[in-house]
C-alpha cells in the first residue's frame, strides 16, 4: 500500500497550554469534534472520536507535543498512521506543526482536509471567539 505524509502549521491566539489541553482533554475535544471524544493522558493509552477514529498515545509531553498511532475507520484493517503534534510559543500565541505519515494514498487528500476543516479552523473559532 502506498502511503504519504501531510505536514501543516497553524497559529493560534492562544497559549500551548490551552492548545494541548483543547487536544487531550475529552469533554473539550469533544465540543471541537463535534462528537464524543475519549482521550487516556496517558502514554499506551487509548482515544476515540466517535466511531471513526481511533489510536494510541505514543509520547506525551504536556503543552508541548503529543504523537499518536491514528486511524481513519475505513482505512485498511490493521493499518495505523502517526501524527505529531507540536506545540510552540510563538508571540501572540502558539504554533502547531503536525505531521502525519502512513496515510494511504487513497485517502490522503481528504485527510488533509480533513485536518484544515475539522480541527484548525474549528480551534481558532473556539479559540479566539
Amino acid at each position: 500500500m502506498e502511503t504519504r505524509q501531510i505536514k501543516q502549521q497553524a497559529t493560534f491566539k492562544a497559549s500551548p497550554h490551552t492548545v494541548y489541553e483543547l487536544l487531550m482533554d475529552s469533554k473539550k475535544h469533544s465540543v471541537l469534534a463535534g462528537d464524543q471524544a475519549k482521550i487516556s493522558r496517558s502514554v499506551g493509552g487509548k482515544f476515540t472520536v466517535g466511531d471513526y477514529i481511533e489510536g494510541v498515545n505514543l509520547e506525551l509531553t504536556p503543552d508541548e507535543k503529543i504523537v499518536q498511532t491514528w486511524r481513519y475507520s475505513d482505512w485498511p484493517k490493521g493499518h495505523y498512521s502517526r501524527a505529531t503534534f507540536a506545540l510552540k510559543k510563538v508571540e501572540g500565541g502558539t504554533r502547531l506543526t503536525f505531521t502525519q505519515s502512513g496515510v494511504p494514498e487513497e485517502f490522503y487528500e481528504d485527510i488533509k482536509q480533513g485536518w484544515v476543516d475539522y480541527y484548525w479552523t474549528p480551534i481558532k473559532e473556539i479559540l479566539e471567539k
